[in-house]
């Protein structure tokens, strides 16, 4: 068949062009145009119902109310006095301003309704207007406001984007006009084909008959012959019935006869079967008894239980959050003994480097007094030799 473009292929800018619900305004411009064209529409449809009110003036006057009622009257006069002067031929500036009148009327009675929207709507629903030549063009009207509007948001892009969309459809269409004709001849050749196989079948069914024909001739002696034959054998089968039927009376009374027997031994079974149901009823009834005030013990049990175990998970609870306390309160003395204990190594390692300085401090010191001591002793000798030598 021909194929149908679904909505997932079609793009967007294509979707809004062929379907002017989806299209919006965009500017003041083209808001002013599509309100005087819905303006107009509207003005339309009350020029509809106009002539339709009219005949019936007296229905509808408490709903329209004085003014637009003595306005339509006065249409009314003007409408059958143009009606009049273009039927009699009479003074051409007298018709025109009759005319100038009836526009004037026209146009009064529009803004009435204008200035009164819920008056139409309600005329809209409750006057029933034939379809007429009006129709037709207030529906014609209504199009070109759907094609203006999507002229006047149709960008160029959408536009040409459009006719590449409707080009494809086009080639589509001729695709699948190609694939119709030839399903059509391969429809024809296949009809034309049965066509030979019913006309063969047919003089096959017209032989057949006139065999049959000829068979049933043929065999008119035989028929007869099997007739006596049936009859004679119908006799013989009935008597071996009979005999057949009287065998059966008598099984039918011997087997009624056990039955009966049958009968009143299981009724004994039965009265004993019942005593026994009734006696495992009352021991399934006590066992039952049993189960439930067992049941009742266990659960009030269960229930104990229960709260004891609410009780002993809320006091775990309670122990749980001081236990989470005083691990918090752990860490945080474990904390300030390390650091404590970080602080008095490094006290100790302080201790130790003030010690080791001061050892080194006063081996030095010692050294340079060696020094000084040994330097004055080399003076002095110096000394005493030159003046010896002196």
């Amino acid at each position: 068949g021909m194929a149908t473009p679904s909505k997932a292929g079609i793009p967007l800018g294509v979707m809004k062009v062929l379907d002017p619900r989806q299209l919006k305004p965009d500017s003041m411009e083209t808001e002013r145009i599509l309100t005087v064209l819905d303006e107009t529409i509207v003005k339309l449809e009350i020029t509809r119902l106009i002539l339709r009110i009219i005949g019936s003036l007296e229905k509808y006057a408490r709903m329209l109310g004085p003014e637009i009622t003595s306005s339509l009257l006065e249409h009314q006069k003007l409408s059958m006095e143009v009606q009049h002067l273009l039927s009699s031929p009479g003074d051409e500036e007298s018709r025109r301003a009759v005319e100038q009148r009836l526009k004037c009327s026209q146009r009064n009675i529009l803004r009435l309704f204008l200035a009164n929207p819920l008056l139409y709507h309600g005329l809209k629903y409750e006057v029933r207007v034939r379809e007429s030549p009006a129709d037709v063009f207030i529906k014609a009207f209504v199009e070109f406001r759907d094609f203006t509007l999507e002229r006047l948001l149709t960008s160029p892009d959408e536009e040409k984007e459009k006719i590449r969309f409707m080009e494809d459809i086009s080639l589509e269409v001729e695709k699948n006009t190609e694939i119709i004709s030839a399903l059509q001849e391969e429809l024809t050749a296949a009809i034309q084909t049965r066509d030979e196989e019913v006309n063969r079948k047919d003089k096959t069914i017209e032989n057949l008959k006139t065999s049959m024909e000829n068979l049933a001739k043929g065999c008119k002696a035989d028929i007869k012959q099997i007739r006596k034959e049936g009859e004679r054998q119908q006799k013989e089968d009935e008597k071996a019935s009979q005999d057949r039927c009287a065998r059966l009376e008598q099984d039918i009374q011997r087997l009624g006869a056990h039955f009966n027997a049958l009968v009143l031994k299981h009724r004994a079974s039965e009265l004993v079967l019942r005593k026994e149901k009734c006696k495992v009823e009352k021991e399934i009834q006590k066992w039952v008894q049993k189960y439930d005030t067992d049941m009742s013990e266990k659960q009030a049990a269960y229930e104990e239980l229960q709260a004891a175990y609410k009780e002993e998970k809320e006091q775990l609870s309670l122990l749980m959050e001081k236990h989470a306390l005083l691990l918090q309160e752990y860490t945080e003395i474990e904390e300030e003994r390390r650091m404590l204990k970080e602080k008095e190594e490094e006290a100790a390692r302080e201790e130790a480097r003030r010690n080791d300085a001061a050892t080194c401090i006063q081996a030095f010191w010692k050294g340079h007094l060696v020094r000084s001591i040994y330097r004055s002793k080399l003076k002095k000798g110096k000394g005493k030799g030159k003046g010896k030598g002196k």
